[in-house]
C-alpha cells in the first residue's frame, strides 16, 4: 500500500505558473507508475498525464501538451506537474494516483489506478 499526499495547488493568474508535488509514503516507490489527473466541479475526472516507474517516458493530455511536464525522484518518492501558462480552463481539483505496473506501462485509465492523494485545489484567475 501506498500513502499520496499533494501539495502546491494554490490561486495565480492567466499565463502564470505552479508547481504541484505528490509525496508517496509506504511500499518500494519504484514499483509504482504514477500519474496525474483533474476534477472541475459538475465533469468527470479527467487524465492529465502519467510517467513510468523509472522516469524515462510520460505522457501528456493533448490539453495541456506544450506546457504541462510530468516528472518525478525516485530517490524522494515524489512526483511533479510543472505547469505553465495556465488557462483558467485548468481551473480543477488535481489528484496524484499510483498504481503498481510493469516497467514501460503507461496508463490513462483512472480506473487501473487504486491509491489517490486527496486532491490540491488550482485556480486560474482570468
Amino acid at each position: 500500500q501506498v500513502q499520496l499526499v499533494e501539495s502546491g495547488g494554490g490561486l495565480v493568474q492567466a499565463g502564470g505558473s505552479l508547481r504541484l508535488s505528490c509525496a508517496a509514503s509506504g511500499r518500494i516507490f519504484s514499483l509504482y507508475a504514477m500519474a496525474w489527473f483533474r476534477q472541475a466541479p459538475g465533469k468527470e475526472r479527467q487524465f492529465v498525464a502519467c510517467i513510468n516507474r523509472s522516469g524515462a517516458n510520460t505522457k501528456h493530455a493533448d490539453s495541456v501538451k506544450g506546457r504541462f511536464t510530468i516528472s518525478r525522484d525516485n530517490a524522494k518518492n515524489t512526483v511533479s506537474l510543472q505547469m505553465n501558462s495556465l488557462k483558467p480552463e485548468d481551473t480543477a481539483t488535481y489528484y496524484c494516483a499510483a498504481v503498481i505496473s510493469t516497467m514501460g506501462a503507461l496508463p490513462e485509465d483512472r480506473r487501473v489506478y487504486n491509491y489517490w492523494g486527496q486532491g490540491t485545489q488550482v485556480t486560474v484567475a482570468s
